[in-house]
């Protein structure tokens, strides 16, 4: 089921992409530092690597995975055309890949958080169907949100759309879909969040 879940949210974003005009892949998204290009690069670099090219690629980056996965995503942008980038999430929607340790719940999270640092930034209207988010959230456990760096001490993130809750404290309310994203450690653009918190999760 969850297998089926992570390729229809493959599918769907890949036709949010396609239809994106050419420009707006320059545009920067929730991922510091990273465009549109570089993160539908990444999003697709296990379809395109072997575990022999991920290990010396981890080598040449001192086995420091995120900076291996910068320097892959930069220079794939560069080199893949768009068209290439939409097909590669597109034909491999049933891809297995799985992240370490992750699971398929794992996979399905990789995928529906960084397509919104994309349409989160563009601020496309796109929402993320409840049934997804569920399975993330269900997975998402203290040490996922320790490993984003993510301080949430204080604070209780209470979801408008979806019964589901986290943590303790002073309320920040939102979309689901915006409170995952919280929950990652980004920032959102101004006016998704209400409560007093709202202001250190979001742009100004």
């Amino acid at each position: 089921m969850i297998q089926d879940l992570i390729a229809a949210e493959r599918r769907e974003l890949a036709v949010v992409l396609e239809e994106l005009a050419p420009s707006r892949w320059a545009e920067p998204t929730l991922c510091a530092g990273w465009r549109v290009a570089e993160v539908v690069a990444h999003m697709t670099m296990p379809f395109r690597i072997s575990t022999g090219r991920f290990v010396r690629e981890l080598v040449k980056s001192g086995g420091r995975f995120n900076v291996m996965a910068d320097r892959v995503a930069r220079r794939e942008a560069a080199e893949l055309p768009r068209e290439a980038l939409v097909a590669s999430l597109r034909d491999n929607a049933h891809h297995p890949w799985r992240p370490p340790g992750g699971g398929a719940e794992g996979a399905l999270s990789h995928d529906v958080i960084h397509g919104l640092d994309i349409t989160t930034a563009l601020q496309l209207d796109r929402r993320v169907p409840l049934d997804r988010l569920e399975v993330v959230f269900a997975a998402m456990k203290p040490k996922q949100v320790k490993y984003f760096g993510t301080d949430l001490t204080g604070i209780a993130l209470r979801a408008d759309d979806l019964d589901w809750s986290y943590g303790t404290g002073t309320p920040l309310t939102g979309a689901a879909q915006d409170l995952l994203l919280v929950l990652g450690n980004r920032r959102l653009p101004a006016g998704r969040l209400r409560g007093e918190p709202s202001a250190r999760f979001s742009t100004i």
